[in-house]
């Protein structure tokens, strides 16, 4: 067996997560507790020193400790480094009741600019991407990819068409459509095989971290 002290540690932690594959007990609570409360002080640590420090505070000091090195426009970038600042700071009136109100300010302006980046990335990225992709000549010189194109157009006109509601799901729009149930049902089962796989795979890795690394079996 190791003879590794924070083998060991992982190792009986992991058991007490194993543990709630018979019920629910104060084992799996204390890991589980343990995990969500490491992983948060660790993302509070980091996100510190590479948010705060880097972006905020090392600037700030910089600039103020030499504002002779700083142009005009420079100095400017300064004064709004300021903003993030002391909406940083308003977050933490939460913790206190009376002025917690003022955290709003905070947060509406952190969900409306993460809104507005994530709508113009997410457009690129995910809907022009997509349809630039779907865009695929039907007759690539390969029979084979040939007729994986001409499915892929068929899954993904039928699949568009379920979601037509303007006109009742009767005639050629009823087929289309339930066509398109049949090639949703089957990237929906296979999104979810490949979730189960991922989930398998990490399971593995645990055991083969207890019989190896913990119990020492080659």
């Amino acid at each position: 067996m190791s003879h590794d002290f924070g083998i060991w540690i992982a190792a009986l932690l992991t058991l007490c997560i194993f543990s709630f594959l018979y019920k629910d007990n104060p084992l799996y609570k204390f890991a589980e507790h343990l995990f969500v409360g490491v992983s948060a002080g660790y993302y509070i640590v980091l996100n510190f020193w590479t948010v705060i420090m880097t972006n905020l505070w090392d600037p700030l000091v910089k600039s103020f400790s030499n504002p002779g090195a700083f142009s005009a426009q420079q100095g400017d970038y300064r004064a709004l480094l300021l903003i993030p600042g002391v909406l940083g700071v308003l977050l933490f009136t939460r913790l206190f009741g009376k002025i917690g109100w003022m955290s709003r300010w905070a947060l509406a302006v952190i969900i409306g600019v993460y809104a507005g980046l994530k709508t113009t990335g997410f457009a690129q990225s995910d809907l022009v991407a997509q349809v630039q992709a779907s865009l695929q000549p039907m007759w690539t010189g390969s029979l084979g990819q040939s007729i994986s194109v001409i499915l892929f157009t068929i899954g993904l006109i039928s699949s568009l068409l379920f979601f037509f509601f303007s006109r009742e799901h009767k005639g050629a729009l009823g087929v289309a459509s339930k066509i398109g149930v049949y090639f949703l049902m089957i990237s929906f089962g296979a999104g979810y095989g490949y979730t189960v796989m991922s989930r398998v795979s990490l399971l593995i890795g645990r055991f083969q971290f207890l019989l190896e690394d913990w119990l020492g079996f080659k």
